[in-house]
């Protein structure tokens, strides 16, 4: 049997080390600032119209990996006003590009749930904690195209999002773990002032499905599977 990189002996001490450093937590106080901030005065007073679409697949419970196109700065703000804890009752978590968690946003980010993770090489650690997570039954957000993309079209996903699902459900059976596509299609490139914005939620991808595959196998049907209903999402 192949040796997945949450369990390479190797990396064991290395990896719990780097994972006391990825602690990733909500802040009760923080939480309570920002969230009516932003659901209420920021989001609404920017944009003259949002229009969700699939609300009703977004799960009140258990293991979800929200996985978005990412077309701007917005995208972050407008996941929990679309399907946070005054739509669900719960927060996601979110893996965030290193070079996003230094000075005063970082200290902001890292108490709204995210941590770091190197895109182009994620580490043992990073991926660690994100099966932690999702074995906890949180909601967690990867981008899977890993930058901002204006252009109006799905670039290549970075393969780590089912590398890291497959994993979750292999490691902990049952886990039930969805993955969740979302598109983000903003009226223009860089939303401007009083903009339209369209979220379409997906139908929810059954990570258990792909179990009856080998890991590798499985992994890339499931990327596939990904990349197929987020580029039909952007075409709607």
């Amino acid at each position: 049997m192949n040796q997945s990189p949450l369990t390479h002996p190797k990396a064991d001490d290395t990896s719990l080390q780097s994972n006391r450093e990825l602690r990733s937590g909500l802040s009760a106080w923080l939480t309570k600032i920002i969230y009516p901030i932003g659901n209420y005065l920021v989001i609404p007073g920017f944009f003259r119209e949002i229009e969700i679409i699939g609300r009703e697949y977004i799960p009140h419970t258990g293991a979800v990996i929200l996985a978005p196109t990412h077309r701007a700065r917005w995208d972050p703000l407008l996941i929990p006003y679309a399907v946070g804890p005054y739509v669900t009752g719960r927060s996601s978590r979110y893996m965030v590009s290193s070079d996003e968690m230094t000075g005063v946003q970082g200290w902001f980010v890292r108490r709204l749930g995210g941590f770091a993770v190197d895109t182009n090489k994620p580490s043992i650690s990073s991926i660690r904690h994100s099966v932690e997570l999702l074995h906890q039954g949180e909601m967690l957000t990867i981008f899977p195209e890993g930058n901002i993309f204006r252009d109006g079209t799905l670039h290549p996903l970075k393969k780590g999002l089912a590398r890291i699902a497959m994993q979750a459900e292999a490691l902990k059976p049952g886990l039930d773990l969805k993955i969740i596509p979302i598109s983000f299609n903003y009226e223009h490139p860089e939303p401007k002032f009083r903009d339209r914005v369209s979220i379409q939620i997906c139908k929810p991808l059954q990570v258990q499905a792909y179990q009856q595959f080998s890991t590798k196998v499985g992994a890339e049907k499931l990327h596939q599977d990904l990349t197929r209903s987020l580029e039909n999402s952007i075409k709607l």
